[in-house]
């Protein structure tokens, strides 16, 4: 095997087309709505007839998912004596379920960063390391196994996907493509992390009210401290960011030196 040093991808100019400025006459044609060229034509309508059209499919079609019945006895108590409450359970399983969902997924996109950095370690050393990377990863698991064990006491199915749960993977399903990317480096990849820690750290924050609210005092402790892990998750992906940003303006400033 090889051990020479591979060239970090980076940032560079090349042959990008897709601004304005590469075909100015095309662009005036456009703009200008001329005859000069032929152009495709946008079809008829405006803003206000898409607004129409979108309010009319949400009357036609039905919600994006269900909250599951319970299949246990257990869970069928536990559910019954919480509406007993009014204390909303579905809304707490499906909020479960979402915080599930999506520390699962955080759990994919540690795994795909922690390859990134490995691939070339010695070229991303400088913003972090691959100890803290892996115990971002730990404890992203540890939520994950927390909130199975909590949803499966409550007689719900930690493996059921709820409407929140449902959205939320759409909502990220960008984050997975740009670190399943192998275009995208690890310094880009941050950017995309720093995404999913800013929403992971907001929803902990309202799962733990949800908890609370149900009378949950010791499963909103034990959220509380999940919730400490992601705020230092998220001021370590901070620093790291501020990081990569630094050590790309002074790579530039000792190129214009040279």
């Amino acid at each position: 095997m090889s051990t020479a040093k591979k060239e970090v991808k980076k940032e560079k100019f090349g042959m990008n087309r897709t601004g304005r400025d590469v075909s100015p006459l095309l662009s005036k044609a456009m703009l200008n709505e001329t005859e000069a060229l032929t152009l495709p034509r946008c079809p008829p309508g405006n803003s206000d007839q898409i607004s129409e059209n979108r309010m009319e499919m949400m009357r036609a079609v039905d919600t994006v998912g269900s909250i599951p019945i319970p299949a246990t006895f257990k869970g069928l108590a536990e559910t019954a004596l919480q509406m007993l409450k009014n204390n909303h359970p579905e809304v707490l399983i499906d909020k479960l379920g979402e915080r599930l969902a999506f520390e699962r997924t955080g759990v994919r996109l540690y795994e795909a960063l922690i390859s990134k950095f490995e691939e070339d370690e010695s070229s991303f050393s400088h913003v972090a390391s691959l100890k803290r990377l892996q115990e971002l990863y730990n404890e992203e698991y540890q939520h994950f196994l927390l909130l199975s064990e909590v949803i499966e006491n409550l007689g719900a199915d930690s493996t059921a996907m709820t409407p929140s749960a449902d959205v939320t993977a759409v909502a990220s399903s960008g984050i997975v493509q740009i670190l399943a990317d192998p275009r995208i480096n690890f310094i880009q990849s941050l950017d995309a992390i720093l995404v999913a820690e800013l929403s992971d750290n907001d929803c902990w924050k309202h799962l733990i009210e949800l908890s609370r609210r149900a009378g949950l005092n010791d499963v909103a402790e034990k959220f509380e401290e999940c919730f400490q892990d992601e705020q230092e998750h998220l001021s370590t992906i901070r620093e790291w960011v501020s990081h990569s940003a630094a050590g790309t303006k002074a790579e530039a400033e000792k190129k214009e030196v040279a």
